[in-house]
């Protein structure tokens, strides 16, 4: 799979916090939009659901960078915005000081029992494998790249309420943070 890079290895001497969410289907909690408002990066793991998110999910002095889904396809997506389909690619890398992120929605794993294998096969030399699809939170730091995938972050199959992941790099050391929110009751 050919995937894009973004190298942001100048930012050596700044502290670094990345957001990482997955799996909003055309919406984002806005607790979570509030979190990673502050953040200097956002990674989307695909299944995305429409152009808004993206725009409620970009820092204001910040970048997103987002990768396709299984279900992002001009027949889920707003006709409108589903031109911006091509612009997204499956595979995404980041270089960043101490190590590269690497991301991919997940939907493309053959053995599901084995995803943090197969991903970690695809991606050897990343430091940080992010992944989506399940939308089950999951952080695998028992050997390098670590594999994390930050659940779902809309409210579609949240478990437990919706959840995303920060990523902190200070002197090209790494720390993971997780948060989860209670799921709010739909209205009617």
């Amino acid at each position: 799979m050919k995937s894009n890079v973004t190298d942001l290895t100048h930012l050596a001497s700044s502290r670094i916090r990345v957001a990482v969410v997955s799996d909003t289907h055309g919406l984002i909690d806005p607790r979570i939009s509030k979190l990673v408002s502050k953040c200097s990066m956002v990674i989307h793991a695909g299944d995305i659901g429409s152009a808004t998110v993206l725009n409620e999910l970009a820092p204001k002095k910040g970048i997103v960078i987002a990768v396709k889904g299984n279900n992002d396809t001009e027949t889920i997506w707003d006709k409108a915005e589903s031109y911006l389909l091509e612009f997204l690619p499956l595979v995404q890398q980041v270089r960043l000081p101490g190590g590269t992120i690497s991301v991919e929605h997940g939907h493309k794993v053959r053995d599901t029992n084995r995803y943090h294998e197969e991903l970690r096969s695809r991606h050897p030399d990343s430091k940080l494998i992010v992944f989506g699809h399940t939308h089950l939170r999951a952080i695998d730091r028992t050997q390098l790249p670590w594999v994390i995938n930050p659940g779902a972050a809309g409210r579609v199959r949240t478990h437990g309420g919706p959840s995303c992941m920060v990523v902190e790099i200070l002197d090209h050391v790494w720390n993971i943070q997780k948060y989860r929110f209670s799921q709010e009751p739909r209205l009617s």
